[in-house]
């Protein structure tokens, strides 16, 4: 009797049919409510985050449980689908809380008990944020507050979106990681370069607090989750770039020809545009291997790797090849290369990631 045949560990990057369908979908909805004018026009305003934007996307099309399973109020989908919804925003720069709610506040809860506030966040009816700085990276050290007879005092700072969080969740001096309403605490603004994901410090002064699970593991797996979908946010990001440089330089004429005909912008493109499909595949492993679990630890440290350095190339070179226009407040571009740049630090440096994937390869230092 013949055994079973070999099992085919490698991962799938191609994207099935029903992830094109939700692009189409995610892209439809952001094309209608996220343009550029518009997104620009928040990061002037006091309230940067698109919560009617956000609203849409998590309780009009159920995006913010997409990680969560059935049984427990989500859409019981993976990180994959997670991942093309990434792409999209990234490619509009939408100001919704969905990296951090939907994905590292969501991890952080799958990894505990308190599955009452999970569905909240699942259902799109709350947003929840991890109370650990945007530029820590997985298994780094992180700020943690005083726990006293169940209240949590302290400060934290760097906390991606904390303004228009619900509930935050706060790793204490125990080990716990515990959750905290956010009219509890105190959040004042901090000068973040991105302006349409804002940074706070978040202060606690005797705040209630209810313990949701260990800290340790939550974090950790939260932590990783954004690090590797952050890669898919990052490639939508890039693509953009690459598309709108290509066909403006096709539009736009100097010496009675497309600009887009000289061969020294064609090099920079071509370049540009390997160095995307290499980020394409980058991304789309590390969803695969948060969705399956083959060596995720690895496969997410390549991607983290490689994808801030594409990411703000991409950027600049927008910048730079449309010209005079391209250094106005008006064209959006500015916005993708902040974003770019604010994301080379989220979860850990590029740096930080290839000094891990050395240790998870066992390759020691010179």
């Amino acid at each position: 009797m013949e055994g079973p045949g070999p099992v085919n560990t490698q991962p799938d990057l191609l994207y099935s049919e029903e992830e094109e369908a939700l692009r189409a979908a995610v892209r439809d909805l952001l094309t209608d409510h996220c343009d550029a004018p518009g997104v620009i026009a928040r990061t002037e305003s006091g309230q940067p985050h698109d919560l009617a934007l956000w609203k849409a996307l998590a309780d009009g099309m159920g995006l913010a449980g997409l990680l969560v399973p059935e049984d427990k109020g989500g859409q019981g989908a993976t990180h994959r689908e997670a991942a093309v919804v990434l792409e999209e925003l990234g490619r509009a720069v939408a100001p919704v809380p969905y990296l951090t709610s939907a994905v590292v506040a969501t991890e952080a809860l799958l990894a505990g008990d308190a599955d009452d506030l999970l569905a909240e966040l699942a259902s799109g009816r709350r947003i929840g944020v991890l109370a650990v700085a945007l530029n820590v990276a997985p298994g780094g050290a992180h700020k943690v507050v005083r726990q006293e007879n169940g209240s949590l005092y302290g400060e934290l700072t760097g906390i991606a979106d904390a303004a228009a969080a619900d509930v935050l969740l706060v790793p204490a001096d125990d080990g716990g990681l515990y959750a905290v309403e956010a009219d509890a605490v105190t959040v004042t603004p901090q000068v973040s370069l991105d302006l349409t994901r804002p940074l706070a410090t978040v202060t606690l002064d005797g705040a209630p607090a209810r313990r949701t699970g260990d800290a340790e593991p939550a974090v950790r797996r939260a932590l990783r989750a954004g690090a590797g979908l952050l890669a898919s946010e990052q490639l939508g990001l890039a693509e953009w770039a690459l598309t709108e440089t290509v066909r403006y330089l096709k539009e736009r004429k100097q010496f009675n020809r497309p600009v887009g005909g000289f061969q020294a912008l064609k090099h920079r493109l071509a370049r540009l545009w390997l160095e995307v499909v290499n980020l394409r595949a980058a991304a789309r492993a590390a969803a695969d291997a948060l969705a399956t679990g083959e060596d995720t630890d690895v496969t997410v440290a390549v991607a983290q790797a490689y994808a801030a350095p594409v990411a703000v190339h991409a950027a600049e070179e927008a910048l730079q090849l449309h010209g005079g226009i391209g250094m106005t407040w008006e064209h959006p571009v500015h916005l993708y290369l902040k974003r770019a740049k604010a994301d080379a630090l989220v979860h850990g440096t590029a740096g930080a990631h290839r000094e891990a994937l050395a240790e998870l390869v066992d390759l020691q230092a010179p």
